[in-house]
């Protein structure tokens, strides 16, 4: 009997070349690792998948076409045993709630790579989760706030991008009084004095996208 220990199949997901690279580099060091794998987007992610059957996934979430947190869905309702670990520069604590929900073994930073990826690596394939103690906290500061709506998102977003009440108003096809409302309704939600105070706690949450 062989007393090598199996290769730990993974397949990274970023579309950035030189971010993969990188992890490839890394990973091709490890007597217990192959990379199996690339894509740039959530569609080339699933196809791989399919394809290849990578026992640890690293999944980018802002990437063009269809992102992570679709990706994550899709190839978790297809394959419910698939281990993945989102990469990300976010430690936003919605942002790792929405991705944990979409099924996600491990949430990673992209400033903790060097330190913690292989580690990270080694506890999915075994079956535990990995979350950063720091956005651990966070997703535990927040468990009890109230979700914004829908509606409410698309307000603060436009918000985010520098649009008026009005320009909001004709954009969503909705009265100014209304946009007004939402975005009461919002900054007692995230505990906001104000509406540049809502965007940087919203960004830095990961409610909306910096």
């Amino acid at each position: 009997m062989s007393s090598e220990t199996p290769s730990i199949r993974v397949m990274v997901v970023d579309d950035h070349p030189l971010f993969r690279e990188g992890v490839a580099a890394v990973l091709e060091a490890q007597d217990d690792m192959a990379l199996v794998a690339e894509a740039v987007n959530g569609e080339e992610a699933i196809v791989c998948f399919r394809k290849h059957r990578p026992d640890v996934t690293l999944m980018d979430l802002q990437m063009a076409g269809m992102g992570g947190f679709d990706a994550i869905r899709s190839i978790i309702g297809e394959f419910p045993q698939a281990r993945i670990v989102v990469l990300t520069t976010y430690r936003g604590d919605m942002q790792a709630t929405r991705a944990l929900k979409a099924g996600a073994a491990g949430y990673l930073l992209k400033s903790t790579l060097r330190k913690e990826l292989l580690q990270t690596i080694r506890q999915v394939h075994e079956g535990h989760r990995h979350i950063p103690s720091d956005v651990a906290r966070a997703i535990a500061e927040h468990v009890g706030d109230d979700v914004l709506s829908m509606r409410e998102l698309q307000v603060l977003s436009q918000v985010a991008s520098g649009f008026s009440n009005k320009r909001i108003a004709v954009h969503m096809g909705i009265s100014v009084e209304t946009v007004k409302t939402h975005m009461k309704s919002i900054l007692a939600k995230i505990n906001a004095r104000d509406r540049t105070e809502a965007v940087v706690i919203a960004m830095r949450r990961g409610i909306i996208d910096a």
